[in-house]
């Protein structure tokens, strides 16, 4: 199903982009917990494989595309090298960096859905790999340098839920029987404008209801 969506060949150069600019975000994060160039060029493979690598463990794919594909496994290399060198420069194109990172999101849980399907998975189930494949690299980023997965943080812009948008909407065209090219290119779109949406006016996820006075209610009850 995947390859009557897009061209070996599109899809390829699809992926090669998504996962550079992935890996650039894990080299620049490398970067700002000064770890060495060997901390970088691991911290940009997994968050750029990382989803990929989980999802298709899971559905059996193996061995995984990023060790089946030379293009797949040297394209963090190369933007680990480019964040070594040149990280002042790029930090200074964060938002260009971000405007390609909500295009890969977009593009990733639509292609991690639609794999997952071809694989026997049930919709639900198709839908939840679709998401990991888009955040997953970013969870085990997050990890690896130490800190609480800006999946889980209620401080950072919406991130999951364009992911989840995208893969509801493969599955119910699926379900459906909807699914082409341009309702796959819908499905990418409309994940990637929710997150730059979500960057610019800052879309966070709900806490707790009535969480302050239930950390007050906890408070008076210790003293």
């Amino acid at each position: 199903m995947l390859n009557e969506l897009f061209t070996p060949s599109v899809q390829h150069a699809l992926d090669i982009v998504g996962i550079f600019v992935f890996a650039i975000s894990g080299a620049l994060l490398a970067v700002r917990k000064n770890f060495d160039v060997f901390g970088i060029a691991v911290l940009a493979e997994v968050t750029a494989l990382g989803g990929g690598l989980f999802r298709d463990i899971v559905i059996g794919a193996v061995p995984p595309a990023a060790f089946t594909d030379l293009g797949y496994f040297t394209t963090p290399l190369l933007a680990a090298v480019l964040v070594f060198f040149l990280h002042p420069h790029v930090e200074r194109i964060q938002v260009g960096v971000n405007v390609f990172d909500a295009a890969g999101l977009g593009l990733f849980c639509v292609t991690g859905t639609v794999k997952a399907y071809d694989y026997g998975l049930g919709l639900t189930a198709s839908a939840a790999l679709g998401l990991a494949t888009a955040v997953g690299g970013g969870v085990l980023r997050d990890v690896l340098a130490n800190e609480v997965p800006s999946l889980l943080r209620w401080d950072r812009d919406l991130y999951a839920v364009p992911a989840i948008v995208g893969a509801t909407t493969i599955v119910l065209c699926i379900r459906f029987g909807t699914l082409n090219a341009f309702t796959s290119g819908a499905a990418v779109i409309a994940a990637f404008v929710l997150r730059l949406l979500a960057l610019r006016y800052h879309w966070r996820a709900p806490r707790a209801y009535n969480r302050k006075s239930a950390t007050a209610e906890e408070g008076s009850a210790a003293t």
